[in-house]
């Protein structure tokens, strides 16, 4: 399919005059109108299977969602390898990458910064833990608990193998910087090798934009199976954590990332939630950073205006360490939540010390599950009892679509500020009017 930006999904090209009539084209639904579509139809497919009791109907939701998730996750470690090496073999052309990879990682820093702090201030405004009735026995922790160690000797594999197999992306990444280092050392010599990579690349993200047509029936399964799985009868005693956690992913949606676009780069917000929402829309239903990152560098380049090259850094970079929703603010707000439940007082520099973890410790969320594992990283660091993390497990499917959702537009933030800071960004692309996601078919 065509490439280019249209407020309709361009159909197949048949060789010929289109013929169609007018009235027949207007009425197709564009692609962000399909997934809104199947969000409503989600919400009240999996409504009527929870309040019918109808398991079939629950059960194929599910499957939907499922196969969804698992055809993103199948290209995840071929598209980080290759776009980590590709990415950094095409930053040695861009003037001063030194400085911009150093420019990305501040802005990372600050961004994760304030996105804790509103997280913390949330939870001491309103307590979500105050007063909530939980069989705090029959809570038990994770399977999987992060700690430093696991950040420290996670990144690097005993098996360059095993890494792939197990879909390790923090020790993919480590390999990715390794030989990507290596074949700029190597020079001339490395490019039929780096060809190969970028084919590869190049094949992969074709694949994935396939798996993203499919977006609308994703949205169906995942929606669906998440209104049926968890009622208000469940939600009730974490209505106010759950509420937290959305009132805070849209303060740094709404309030934080304008800040930052229109202090700190002179950039009208509207026109970048116009350019990113396609990769915010498919985060949300996905709950996959890493899933959606061919979709973030196509609207952080095409939609955007970052040079591709920057871009190609940048967004994988952040696709495995910038989570502002997972790693700032749910721990703020879960280890506030947890120590209330459990009767334990936080001091000043027990507060202090869950900012520091946040920002300090969102990548080690790369290469494991997500924010169950931040959290239980921040309870470890804070002395607070891990089992805590084991009562906000039923609703962390709820919660983690917010939160992905944020961690994408983050990641997509920090390139088009650090490149219009540095001059780089390319203004017209920028303000230009944004139509539907243009499908690579």
């Amino acid at each position: 399919m065509s490439a280019t930006a249209s407020s309709d999904i361009a159909a197949p090209d048949t060789g010929g005059d289109d013929l169609s009539p007018p009235s027949r084209r207007r009425f197709r639904l564009s692609y962000t109108t399909q997934v809104l579509v199947a969000l409503a139809l989600g919400v009240v497919l999996g409504y009527l299977a929870r309040e019918a009791q109808i398991t079939w109907l629950a059960t194929t939701l599910g499957t939907i969602g499922s196969l969804f998730v698992q055809l993103l996750k199948l290209a995840v470690p071929p598209l980080v390898f290759t776009a980590v090496v590709s990415s950094i073999a095409h930053l040695r052309g861009v003037t001063n990458a030194a400085r911009l990879a150093g420019k990305t990682l501040v802005w990372f820093a600050i961004t994760g910064l304030a996105s804790s702090l509103i997280g913390l201030a949330l939870g001491l405004l309103t307590h979500p833990g105050r007063g909530v009735s939980l069989d705090l026995g029959a809570a038990k922790a994770p399977e999987k608990a992060g700690g430093w160690t696991d950040f420290l000797t996670g990144i690097i594999p005993t098996n360059p193998v095993g890494a792939f197999v197990q879909g390790n992306v923090l020790q993919i990444v480590f390999l990715g910087v390794v030989v990507g280092l290596a074949a700029v050392q190597v020079g001339d010599k490395a490019e039929p090798f780096l060809a190969v990579v970028d084919a590869a690349l190049e094949i992969t993200q074709k694949a994935l934009w396939w798996v993203i047509l499919l977006a609308p029936l994703g949205t169906l399964g995942l929606i669906g199976k998440a209104v049926a799985t968890y009622g208000w009868d469940l939600l009730a005693p974490l209505a106010t954590f759950a509420v937290d956690v959305y009132v805070g992913c849209f303060l740094v949606l709404l309030v934080l990332y304008p800040a930052v676009l229109m202090f700190a780069a002179k950039l009208n917000p509207v026109r970048f939630f116009a350019g990113a929402w396609p990769a915010i829309q498919l985060a949300f239903v996905s709950r996959s950073s890493v899933g959606t990152m061919p979709l973030t560098q196509e609207v952080t380049v095409d939609r955007l205006g970052v040079p591709k090259d920057y871009a190609a850094f940048a967004v994988p970079f952040g696709a495995t360490s910038k989570m502002d929703g997972c790693a700032a603010i749910y721990p703020a707000l879960a280890s506030i939540f947890v120590a209330e439940v459990f009767g334990m007082h936080l001091s000043v520099p027990q507060l202090a010390l869950i900012v520091l973890v946040s920002v300090v410790g969102s990548a080690a969320t790369a290469g494991l599950t997500g924010a169950i594992v931040m959290l239980t990283l921040t309870l470890s660091t804070l002395g607070l009892p891990l089992a805590g993390a084991g009562l906000l497990l039923a609703i962390d499917p709820i919660l983690d679509m917010m939160r992905t959702a944020t961690n994408v537009a983050g990641q997509a933030l920090v390139p088009v500020v650090v490149a219009a800071r540095e001059g780089l960004l390319d203004r017209e692309v920028y303000d230009a009017p944004k139509g539907d996601l243009p499908i690579h078919g």
